[in-house]
């Protein structure tokens, strides 16, 4: 097993604590122009309580400009209920001059650090904006997104597997969503950027399989972001699970609070699929 140097203590499995967070770097991250917390990529763990195999790094919503508590906190707590650890990602954002490839570089790095801890699996799961990251992250793995620093980076950035929420997933008219594309790569991003991040282009046969939802009453990120992306997956044969729900609004997440007795229908399908995939111990 791997460790991993934060502020000159080696973390290990036994070292994590439900609720405290441990930088991804023990000095500063690439592309970091400040030392504010808001510069400073961290994951935060949640831990079942048995011992997990595997873990999904979360990556919460929020247009690339802030992070939905209720889509990283809450998602990770519902996951440790169910038994897998669930590292709460805060990336950098686009309202403290961060751009692509920040963002990317925090989520590969997530990636490596949790894999380095020992997981056998590791997943990355993410909503709205959120999603777009593990979305970029499913479909660009193999982008050197920073300089590798350390052992860390010597791991896998492919996460094996991938959970998409209501995700945006393209920046085209009509229906991608503009204040995420313009805080992830400015109002006037080239085409060839605009290309790099409308993911279901970029789907290959080497894309992990994925679990996406949406509503059809979505109409801050239209459905369609999903149908697009399964349609990639499909034509590419990686397997996937897609569901479309008639209600809800955009943004629901879980709809509940612990201990989580009333969720949304698609977190007990997000369950059947990993156990199905043998991802949930």
């Amino acid at each position: 097993m791997i460790g991993a140097l934060i502020l000159g203590v080696v973390l290990a499995q036994g070292d994590l604590k439900t609720g405290k967070a441990f930088r991804l770097w023990s000095g500063d991250a690439p592309y970091q122009h400040g030392t504010t917390e808001n510069d400073i990529p961290t994951l935060t763990p949640f831990m079942p309580e048995k011992p997990s195999k595997n873990a999904v790094v979360v990556c919460p919503g929020g247009g690339y400009w802030m992070l939905a508590d209720h889509e990283g906190h809450d998602y990770a707590e519902y996951l440790a209920k169910q038994g897998i650890t669930a590292f709460v990602l805060r990336y950098r954002l686009g309202q403290f001059k961060y751009q692509h490839p920040a963002m990317l570089s925090d989520a590969q790095r997530a990636i490596r650090y949790v894999r380095s801890l020992g997981y056998n699996k590791v997943g990355i799961m993410g909503s709205s904006a959120g999603g777009h990251l593990a979305g970029t992250a499913c479909t660009h793995f193999d982008f050197q997104a920073y300089e590798p620093k350390d052992d860390i980076d010597q791991q896998v950035a492919r996460p094996d597997f991938g959970v998409l929420c209501y995700a945006v997933l393209t920046f085209d008219k009509p229906f991608g969503h503009e204040g995420s594309r313009d805080n992830l790569i400015g109002k006037d991003a080239t085409p060839e950027q605009m290309a790099f991040m409308n993911l279901p282009g970029n789907v290959t046969k080497n894309t992990p399989p994925c679990f996406l939802w949406h509503t059809s009453e979505d109409t801050v990120v239209p459905p369609q972001n999903s149908e697009m992306f399964a349609a990639a997956l499909r034509k590419n044969g990686v397997p996937y699970e897609y569901h479309v729900f008639q209600k809800g609004p955009y943004g629901i997440g879980l709809t509940d609070k612990a201990p989580y007795n009333n969720v949304h229908p698609w977190a007990y399908d997000l369950v059947f699929w990993l156990k199905s995939n043998k991802w949930l111990d």
